[in-house]
């Protein structure tokens, strides 16, 4: 049996029509992987599908935990391969993406994290978008999050210097750890080819709680860059406004 090189951790909270979607563009990539699912105790039919996936899975468990950033630290404790990543369960993995961002990062072994271009697909349309994606710059992370979390792969040695995932963030964790990861090693590698899937619905809570998204994320830029650039608060009431109309696209 091959070493895995990725770890994959998904976790999920009442998201069982998208779950197994979700684990199926996992397994479909070409490389030795292992794979957690970590579930905050879902009601729905999550356990049915966590069920039919669990041979293949290298760990599973549904509880009620302290939240997505803890649960997905605690999946990572659990993984072994170099490099690591999390998917939620209504997104999904592009075929080959795993390889071509593995491929990035053995080419530059001392960058942090590499990522690609993702797809936002409107759930209730089936209308796709670019989500805003761009080669990586310090004074762009500044002004916005240029790095889309489904379509991002960590290199382990490097999670484990930043300390993962604050567990005290619930919306812009992943923005934060994106800066903890550039401050700690430099610039992620920017792959200019789409590699995964963020799926936009109701549910999401990106649309739920846009307004507190914000917030955290404007925090997240005063703790690492010193100061909060006046695009943030020209433009966070009108994002707000503009998102909701448009239902997140």
């Amino acid at each position: 049996m091959r070493l895995p090189i990725v770890s994959v951790i998904v976790p999920s909270f009442n998201q069982g029509r998208f779950l197994g979607a979700a684990l199926q563009s996992i397994f479909q990539q070409d490389l030795p992987l292992e794979v957690f699912v970590q579930d905050g105790g879902s009601t729905d039919n999550s356990m049915a599908v966590i069920q039919t996936w669990r041979p293949r899975l290298a760990g599973a468990r549904s509880h009620r935990d302290a939240g997505q950033s803890a649960a997905i630290n605690e999946g990572v404790a659990q993984a072994t391969a170099p490099y690591v990543c999390w998917l939620n369960s209504d997104d999904l993995l592009l075929g080959g993406s795993l390889v071509k961002l593995v491929a990035a990062l053995e080419r530059q072994p001392k960058a942090p994290a590499a990522y690609g271009r993702v797809w936002n697909l409107d759930e209730a349309t089936g209308r796709q978008r670019p989500v805003w994606v761009q080669p990586f710059a310090r004074r762009a992370l500044a002004l916005r999050c240029i790095v889309s979390q489904p379509g991002t792969l960590v290199r382990r040695s490097a999670w484990d210097a930043v300390g993962g995932l604050d567990e005290t963030l619930h919306m812009a964790m992943d923005y934060d750890l994106w800066w903890k990861l550039y401050q700690s090693f430099g610039d992620f590698i920017f792959v200019d080819e789409f590699v995964a899937v963020n799926r936009n619905h109701g549910a999401t809570k990106t649309n739920k709680f846009r307004s507190a998204h914000y917030r955290e994320a404007m925090n997240v830029v005063r703790r690492h860059n010193g100061s909060l650039p006046l695009k943030w608060r020209m433009y966070q009431p009108y994002a707000v406004w503009w998102k909701a109309l448009t239902n997140g696209a």
